[in-house]
């Protein structure tokens, strides 16, 4: 029996697709200079059964498996491998359950992001990891790339938010990692491992996931820099003197001008950097004052506190438009998220600054300050040959210089294609060595989501 035989003998006939056009679409993520495959078949399984069935099928026939969310990530670990199998999560999408007292929630993988967070908040609860795609990305996706967010300078990453996992693993077995519990040591955390592992070591296919109380509203300020320099001590003597944002967030001059063309937002376009923080505590206002206070110690030009929650969404909202904005300036992006000690964002900014010279482009770039993360992209013309060569040498400067500063090549955005030969520069040989191990263990044949990572 052929694959599509077998595959149909334990699916329902609407969740095997084969028509090239269709498959065609689940080929690829949002990622540039990351190579796709052609798939012999998307499959839309809706229970744990039928995800099952997908492994033993693909294991028995040694056809390779690329688990998908929605497809919103920027490294290409959702492309697929010519002849694969993609295996479309996106019909999973039940909240099993919310528990207020327990504080936590069990999902199917298709669950997007925001539509958890709006379904616990009526529970006064709050799911914090808030990736900037929240509105389209999956739990899946984010527990897949150990997705990170705006708010993650107080309230954590992904990661820290997993209590738990049920997933299939290439054989066809079923796996219960973790706990429901506020507490438990018990064995090997194999929870943490599967986080970030972009879908090479099995298929999540329902997670357990803490939440905390839903905060007070929060109450945001925004800081004019005329340099770098500047905006860099403020970070600092914000995280040296104690303070905890809710968030704390950075955009530079392209950045911001970008924003402004798309949506006439009025920020300022004299200015080099915008620093941006928020509170979402007791008594927000005097913590804005008591940050503000620090921003212009260090040498910001103008501090404007927002005087509601309106206002602060606003500002909130300048941020999260910034992708969008800048995707805008030429037909394509690089998308990179260095993260590098906060002692040395300002250094990676300047650095980043000086290779956009070097090259001759548009590199805008955001931060989650808070947290070191940086997101340079890197603006070009497909198009134009010459133009494509200086993204990828600049695109590897930045992740050079961020390696050199201290940092890693990626925060939450995860490894995939785009960053495969990087990883092995940070880990070092015997680093590699033993993650390829991790994974043998896993995959022995070497099925799931082939070509990612390693």
């Amino acid at each position: 029996m052929d694959l599509l035989a077998q595959l149909r003998a334990g699916l329902p006939e609407e969740a095997v697709l084969t028509d090239p056009e269709v498959t065609g679409s689940y080929a690829r993520d949002m990622a540039n200079f990351c190579a796709a495959g052609a798939p012999a078949a998307v499959v839309l399984p809706r229970t744990v059964e039928q995800v099952q069935h997908v492994m033993r099928t693909a294991s028995a026939l040694r056809v390779p498996v690329v688990p998908q969310g929605a497809r919103t990530g920027v490294s290409g670990a959702a492309n697929a491998a010519d002849g694969c199998i993609v295996l479309s999560l996106v019909k999973m999408d039940r909240i099993l359950e919310i528990n207020p007292v327990d504080r936590l929630a069990v999902v199917e993988p298709g669950v997007i992001n925001a539509v958890l967070s709006r379904a616990v908040a009526a529970h006064g609860l709050s799911y914090p990891p808030d990736p900037s795609s929240w509105e389209m990305c999956t739990i899946g996706g984010n527990i897949g790339t150990a997705a990170g967010g705006l708010c993650c300078v107080k309230y954590g990453v992904t990661a820290e938010y997993v209590l738990g996992l049920d997933v299939v693993l290439a054989d066809g077995r079923l796996l219960t990692t973790g706990r429901r519990t506020a507490k438990g040591v018990a064995g090997y955390d194999l929870t943490r491992l599967f986080v970030g592992s972009e879908g090479s070591l099995g298929i999540v296919v329902r997670a357990t996931l803490a939440l905390k109380p839903s905060p007070p509203q929060q109450l945001a300020l925004v800081a004019e820099f005329d340099s770098v320099a500047a905006a860099g001590r403020a970070v600092s003597e914000i995280m040296a003197r104690g303070h905890v944002p809710s968030l704390l967030e950075l955009m530079d001059r392209t950045s911001i001008r970008a924003v402004n063309d798309m949506a006439q937002m009025g920020l300022p376009e004299t200015t080099e950097v915008l620093l941006l923080a928020a509170f979402d505590t007791p008594d927000p206002s005097a913590d804005l004052a008591a940050v503000g206070a620090l921003c212009e110690e260090a040498g910001a030009t103008q501090v404007v506190p927002a005087e509601n929650a309106a206002e602060s969404d606003l500002l909130l909202q300048a941020r999260r438009m910034t992708f969008t904005a800048l995707e805008r300036i030429k037909p394509a992006m690089l998308i990179d998220d260095v993260c590098v000690p906060r002692s040395r964002l300002a250094d990676m900014l300047e650095g980043t600054t000086a290779i956009a010279e070097k090259y001759g482009l548009t590199i805008g770039v955001c931060a989650h300050a808070g947290d070191g993360n940086t997101h340079p992209l890197v603006c070009f013309d497909p198009a134009d040959a010459d133009e494509e060569r200086r993204a990828r040498e600049s695109f590897d400067e930045i992740m050079a210089l961020g390696l050199s500063l201290g940092g890693t090549i990626t925060g939450e955005h995860g490894v995939g294609v785009l960053k495969k030969d990087w990883l092995a520069r940070e880990l070092g040989p015997v680093g590699l060595e033993l993650q390829r191990g991790i994974k043998d263990v896993f995959d022995p044949l070497g099925i799931l989501n082939p070509g990612k990572l390693f």
